[in-house]
């Protein structure tokens, strides 16, 4: 009788519900046998690591984004099969430059690799002796000019490929800094309001004396304008986190712009080998889910998700009616992270806590509720991140640490 000898799977499915059967078990089948019985593991929970709902957005030290259902399932898809690398490069680079309305595209390992092959490609170009060369550019243009206003931590992307930056102040200073050794100009898009130069006039005096330009816009989508405005402007090369507002997988990014200094760019990254890029790998994975995720943004309803936003921050914000002092008040950064985000102030005498204190308990209560890093002395709620109806655990959360 059939029931007296089960199958491979029905044995497996038995052996992983027994207690402690994962210790006997060799991990391979043990997770097998997951696999078989269809459930998915929660290894977040297995290792104890805290999880939280996300009121804070796209912060890399928060894990950022959550990808959509079709992203990841075209992600495990793409697991599945075996396929040319570089080929598949070349349609995604292709479809999502179609997309974005960029002369061409590639998916980088985050905006921080695309800052550092993007330099590469400038440098090096297709030549395969300076690729090899690199980051020794001795033989190269090998300067990139920059406002002072616009350093920031993520520029030692840009030196990992040998250059030296020239920090400027003006318009003419930034003239009088070009000379034989100037390779590139860079621009930082979050400090356009802190630099004299803005992003246009800085596109068109690299146009007007023949130097490529580079913008780091990781945090500027949305709105999806954004996508195509800075080539629009006329920057040369154009950098985007994929994990941030576009939702695709947290370690890609998107650098777009010439067609030349794209070519140049994947030749100075993975998977060629003996490359300053070779380090930053993508896999189809993340090629896939990348390219999908953007179809996914770019088509989305823009002005309906922005309804929505507003509506999170506005429900969110009746659940501290009757907390002494309350102010609330939607604002909208002026650059990067341009979502709708809740500002809220309170009589901390009156309540006897402080923005720290509530940040604090919201932290350490269950669930776990992260707000905006910097909450302690300003508290903001971002909602651009928040699953479906966890406004509404914000909000009672919120007001039962306000009051008490």
């Amino acid at each position: 009788m059939n029931w007296l000898k089960p199958d491979r799977r029905t044995l497996l499915r038995g052996m992983a519900a027994l207690p402690g059967i994962g210790v006997l078990m060799p991990a391979t089948a043990s997770a097998a046998a997951a696999r078989l019985s269809g459930k998915n593991r929660d290894v977040i929970s297995e290792l104890k690591i805290r999880s939280f709902i996300n009121a804070a957005g796209t912060y890399t030290s928060l894990t950022a984004s959550m990808m959509p259902r079709p992203v990841w399932d075209a992600m495990t898809v793409a697991s599945t099969k075996f396929c040319p690398l570089q080929d598949l490069h070349d349609a995604v680079g292709k479809r999502i430059a179609e997309l974005t309305k960029a002369e061409a595209a590639l998916v980088s390992a985050g905006a921080a690799s695309a800052l550092a092959i993007g330099t590469a490609g400038v440098l090096a170009g297709t030549d395969r002796e300076k690729i090899q060369q690199l980051p020794d550019t001795r033989g190269m243009k090998n300067e990139v000019i920059v406002q002072k206003s616009h350093r920031n931590g993520y520029d030692h992307a840009v030196r990992n490929a040998g250059i030296r930056m020239v920090e400027v102040e003006t318009a003419a200073e930034l003239e009088s800094a070009i000379h034989s050794r100037t390779a590139m100009m860079f621009f930082l898009q979050a400090a356009n309001n802190r630099g004299q130069i803005g992003y246009e006039e800085f596109a068109k005096l690299g146009k007007k004396h023949n130097i490529p330009t580079m913008i780091d816009a990781a945090a500027d989508v949305p709105p999806v304008s954004n996508l195509w405005r800075f080539q629009q402007a006329g920057f040369d090369l154009v950098i985007f986190s994929g994990g941030k507002g576009i939702k695709g997988p947290q370690s890609a990014g998107l650098l777009l712009g010439r067609k030349d200094l794209i070519e140049a760019g994947r030749m100075n990254s993975s998977p060629n080998s003996n490359s300053l890029g070779r380090i930053s790998k993508v896999n189809k994975e993340e090629l896939v889910g990348m390219m999908v995720a953007v179809e996914m943004f770019v088509n989305r309803d823009h002005e309906a998700t922005w309804k929505d936003w507003e509506n999170q921050c506005n429900r969110i914000a009746g659940f501290t009616k009757g907390v002494p002092g309350i102010k609330s008040e939607i604002k909208v950064p002026e650059l990067a992270n341009m979502v709708p985000h809740l500002h809220l102030d309170w009589d901390h005498a009156a309540v006897g806590k402080t923005p720290g204190d509530v940040v604090k308990e919201l932290r350490e209560g269950t669930p776990s509720i992260e707000v905006r890093p910097g909450s302690a002395k300003n508290f903001v709620i971002a909602v651009w991140m928040l699953e479906p109806g966890e406004y509404r655990t914000v909000g009672r959360r919120l007001g039962q640490v306000l009051k008490g």
